[in-house]
């Protein structure tokens, strides 16, 4: 451990955890229906009438030589994501669905992150601790948003990321041990892109026409307010599909290619998209990035946390086309009235630029993971996700006993640089589980025997677990050692209790994920001062 860090005894007796990330897990906060009444479909937006916009691009605090600074509060806003009513939102910098962090290959970023939320949440009653994980980065322990390292009211924290990754889609979400779901559901998640020239140097969509899409579902009461039911623990499903914060929004779009950034945000709701004119998608990018050759697909199935880019051509339409997202709906989701359409693109012009228009036949030749094989693994190891005396477990295990611990207990221990093929079971006919294995890349080698689909040739860090499915992936492990998490990104399941760790290299605390840098109290030191490396 370094020598700044506090010691557990210091931590202890400070209360900085010892009634939260420690003692937190033993207990469990009752969350009922909120008492107002669901808002009446009738008073919702009539579907691709609401303007689509898109999220705000952060600007750096400071910029040295070498880095770039941000500083980000979470706090809660006023939004008017309904027509005509105010929702009380817990937001990145007061902005629901943003601010899109945009980060370039080999320059670091130190984001300090400023807890100005509430103290207790207003109406589900419990503390409004965070954590924040930058989903697809190689971050050291300390910064990867480990659930139990919290940051409470009137903490901070600073998250140092590395960028040295392919470019890629990320996004930065709440991670607050048994509170994750809850915390994202009113808002607390956004994108980050990172990009390096052998992404800018393609003929790709880029600029204007490279978009990103928020989706996720939500319901509301009558009064414009966030409803949460988690259906006893369950999931979490809601009755209106939004896009960057805004009801099925409508695009307007030129007569050319564009390329959308499709993020899954929602706690529980897989979707199957598919556009209303049964056209492909053509599919460039995955979690880890630019895939090696162009896929293509006329619907595909996207998990929670799961990252997407797809070009979709707007030249073959004519002028005054209107062309729908469709949601298709998945197996053991729960669909409304409205939650088959998503968002519509209206054809309004011919193209006002046509650089960056093309697909190349190659975009990654050496795409992260991609090379790995079979016969590269050292072993092969099974997580079983199963709910289990009414906890969703990994293995008959919960994130309990790796408290229980003192945070030691793992699940798997790869060495530095070694390849492993993990196996996923999903036993169930009642559930899936969206599965996410932090700091790696990973290929999907196989589905039930089965090659993967279109869309998932290209690396992956979440994969769609299916009812009664098996699936293999082949990971590389590095480039840090340390404790990192294995969880379900079904929200609710993760919060109750489906997360487990595993450790890469020897047992260590040189990088733990909690007391190598844990939240210090606001206000903090001036940003970017002489010692802020990463």
């Amino acid at each position: 451990m370094s020598d700044n860090a506090l010691s557990r005894r210091d931590v202890m007796k400070y209360g900085v955890l010892a009634s939260a990330a420690l003692a937190v897990p033993l207990e469990r906060v009752v969350r009922a229906k909120t008492a107002s009444d669901p808002i009446a479909v009738s008073k919702f937006p009539k579907p691709f009438t609401v303007p689509f916009t898109v999220p705000p691009v952060a600007v750096p605090t400071k910029r040295s030589s070498t880095t770039d600074y941000y500083t980000v509060s979470m706090h809660s806003a006023t939004t008017e994501i309904l027509p005509g009513l105010q929702t009380e939102t817990w937001s990145y910098d007061g902005t629901f669905g943003g601010p899109t962090i945009r980060a370039t290959r080999g320059r670091p970023a130190v984001v300090r992150q400023l807890n100005n939320l509430p103290k207790v949440h207003p109406r589900l009653g419990y503390e409004a601790w965070t954590s924040v994980h930058l989903h697809g980065s190689g971050s050291l322990p300390q910064y990867d948003g480990y659930a139990s390292d919290i940051i409470r009211p009137g903490e901070y924290k600073d998250y140092h990321y590395p960028n040295d990754q392919d470019a890629r889609t990320l996004w930065y979400h709440d991670h607050g041990v048994h509170h994750t779901a809850e915390n994202a559901y009113m808002g607390l998640a956004a994108m980050y892109t990172l990009h390096d020239e052998l992404e800018q140097s393609l003929p790709i969509p880029q600029g204007r026409y490279d978009v990103p899409l928020i989706i996720r579902d939500a319901m509301f009461d009558r009064n414009g307010q966030l409803l949460y039911d988690d259906e006893g623990h369950s999931d979490l499903f809601g009755d209106m599909i939004l896009v960057n914060g805004r009801p099925w929004p409508v695009m307007e779009v030129e007569r050319r290619k564009y390329r959308f950034r499709i993020l899954n945000a929602a706690v529980s709701r897989g979707f199957r998209f598919a556009l209303s004119t049964g056209d492909p998608f053509v599919f460039i990018g995955t979690d880890g990035g630019l895939m090696q050759r162009p896929q293509s697909a006329t619907s595909y199935r996207h998990g929670m946390a799961e990252r997407y880019e797809v070009i979709i051509d707007f030249a073959k339409y004519p002028i005054g086309q209107r062309v729908v997202l469709r949601n298709l709906g998945v197996d053991n989701v729960v669909d409304f009235d409205l939650t088959g359409n998503v968002m519509a693109f209206d054809v309004v012009g011919e193209p006002t630029d046509l650089s960056g228009n093309t697909i190349p036949d190659e975009l990654n030749p050496n795409a992260p993971a991609m090379d790995l094989t079979e016969a590269m693994a050292k072993r092969t190891r099974t997580f079983e996700f199963n709910r289990t005396n009414s906890q969703w477990t990994v293995n008959g295990k919960t994130w309990a006993d790796v408290v229980a611990s003192d945070y030691e207990y793992v699940w798997a221990d790869p060495g530095l640089g070694d390849v492993e093929i993990w196996e996923f079971v999903n036993s169930s006919g009642g559930w899936w589980h969206p599965v996410h294995v932090h700091l790696v890349d990973f290929k999907v080698l196989d589905r039930n025997g089965r090659a993967p689909s279109a869309w998932e040739i290209g690396s992956k860090d979440t994969v769609y677990l299916a009812e009664n499915e098996t699936m293999r992936v082949a990971i590389r492990f590095g480039p840090h050692t340390g404790r990192y998490m294995i969880h379900c990104h079904n929200l609710v399941h993760e919060d109750h209790d489906m997360m487990a760790q595993f450790r890469v290299g020897p047992p260590s605390d040189e990088h733990h994920p909690i007391f190598a840098d844990p939240a210090k109290p606001q206000p903090g030191p001036v940003l970017g001062g002489d010692d802020d490396t990463v």
